[in-house]
């Protein structure tokens, strides 16, 4: 999302979502970006504006970007506008017998044989990052992800929504958890991305951190403390600081000062803009309940340390909606009653507690039907787990309790089982609903 002028707290949204292109009879991935665009632009582009959405390249060819090409005022009708885009797409790649995939991994690619780079526009700076970490690897080449931006003026505003969603990334996995499978075999986490992804950059720690970000609320600060180092970090192995931008930077939220925005990045992507743009609208809903202090003071958010958001972010990693937080200086700034509780019954809490969330105060006008699909959405998480979790009931590998069989051994499952799941849910993104297991 870039911003042309400054927008304050909540004014503006930016969404992004990314898909994978596979092969419409085998679905394995099919590395033709390019050629899709091309088709849909008649040249080979990194970027081309579809009435509003845009469609660009990322750093491999199997994968095609879905973005507001500038900030929306609101998330009303914008799953729609994806889908259709969505739509537009599988008729462009009919013809070469492919069509998109959503899901936050593929369940078979061996990205060791099957990557491959964008080889045009940017090309230089994806050689970089290939030179300097080896991009043949899950946490590069399969992974696939909705971001956040939301906008910021001025100091005061980037402390404040800083802080909030230091908070709120730790139990985002126990929504959006959809990565179970990674070359056929259950990994014993609900959110395999966020797993590998922690470590794609592990020759440079200092890049990911912890994923949850510091406790830093001004931009001097943030570019003296997190910024500053990355760039220390690296410079052996960038001398043409090719690489030395905000969007190095590879934490769960980055700032990006340059264009006044925070940017979310530790959700999986769903089965369809319909679940992606309902997840938006419940983590925007708990960000300005915590912007506008309705659990606890800013001073209290702004104190939370690192560490221990790390640890619930783990644990949710790995279990989603079922992860134990009894860290009671969490719960509480949520105001939530017990000592102790799963992610998903904090997210219960939060959801009952937002009006906008739970549907209490009715929602009338405009973006009425948008509130309600999106509720419907919610509801069908809350009931039957993360997209994760009706991925392994599907396959047979979830006990009605909801514990996965896959904690503790990988599991391989057979192919046409596996194909049979994920093309269901080739068809869920195609009609842009749920995925019933």
């Amino acid at each position: 999302m870039t911003v042309a002028a400054p927008y304050s707290l909540f004014t503006a949204f930016g969404i992004e979502l990314e898909y994978m292109i596979v092969d419409a009879r085998t679905l394995d991935v099919r590395p033709i970006t390019d050629e899709l665009i091309r088709a849909a632009a008649g040249e080979i582009t990194s970027e081309i504006d579809q009435g509003g959405v845009s469609w660009s390249n990322e750093l491999v060819l199997h994968v095609v970007e879905l973005k507001t090409t500038d900030p929306a005022s609101s998330l009303a009708g914008w799953d729609e506008r994806f889908a259709g885009n969505v739509q537009r797409i599988n008729e462009l790649l009919a013809p070469q017998g492919a069509r998109l995939m959503p899901t936050a991994m593929h369940p078979w690619m061996d990205p060791s044989r099957e990557m491959r780079l964008w080889p045009h526009d940017y090309g230089d700076v994806y050689s970089a990052f290939d030179r300097i970490f080896g991009c043949q690897g899950h946490g590069w080449a399969n992974l696939q992800s909705m971001h956040i931006n939301l906008p910021f003026h001025g100091d005061e505003e980037f402390g404040k929504l800083h802080a909030a969603i230091r908070l709120l990334l730790p139990i985002l996995p126990a929504l959006a958890a959809s990565s179970p499978i990674v070359e056929r075999r259950t990994t014993g986490k609900l959110d395999t991305r966020l797993d590998v992804y922690r470590t794609n950059s592990k020759r440079i720690p200092s890049i990911t951190g912890h994923v949850v970000p510091e406790a830093v609320f001004t931009q001097r600060d943030y570019e003296e403390k997190i910024l500053g180092r990355i760039y220390k970090d690296i410079s052996p192995l960038d001398p043409d600081e090719t690489l030395q931008d905000e969007w190095l930077n590879a934490r769960g939220a980055i700032a990006r000062f340059c264009r006044g925005t925070i940017e979310i990045r530790v959700l999986d992507l769903q089965e369809c803009p319909r679940a992606d743009l309902a997840i938006a609208a419940a983590a925007a809903a708990v960000l300005r309940g915590l912007v506008a202090q309705r659990w606890t003071s800013l001073a209290g958010q702004q104190a939370m340390p690192t560490e221990p958001l790390a640890e619930i972010l783990q644990a949710t990693t790995r279990d989603a909606d079922l992860a134990l937080i009894r860290d009671r200086d969490y719960l509480s700034m949520f105001d939530y009653p017990g000592k102790e509780a799963t992610a998903g019954e904090l997210w219960a809490h939060l959801i009952e507690t937002l009006p906008e969330l739970s549907g209490s105060a009715g929602t009338t006008g405009p973006h009425a039907a948008d509130a309600n699909r999106w509720r419907e959405a919610l509801r069908v998480i809350q009931s039957e787990g993360t997209l994760s979790r009706r991925i392994l009931r599907a396959l047979g590998l979830e006990n009605a309790d909801k514990k996965p069989a896959t904690v503790s051994e990988a599991i391989e499952i057979p192919s046409e089982k596996l194909h049979e799941v994920y093309g269901r849910l080739c068809d869920s993104l195609a009609r842009n609903e749920m995925f019933r297991a």
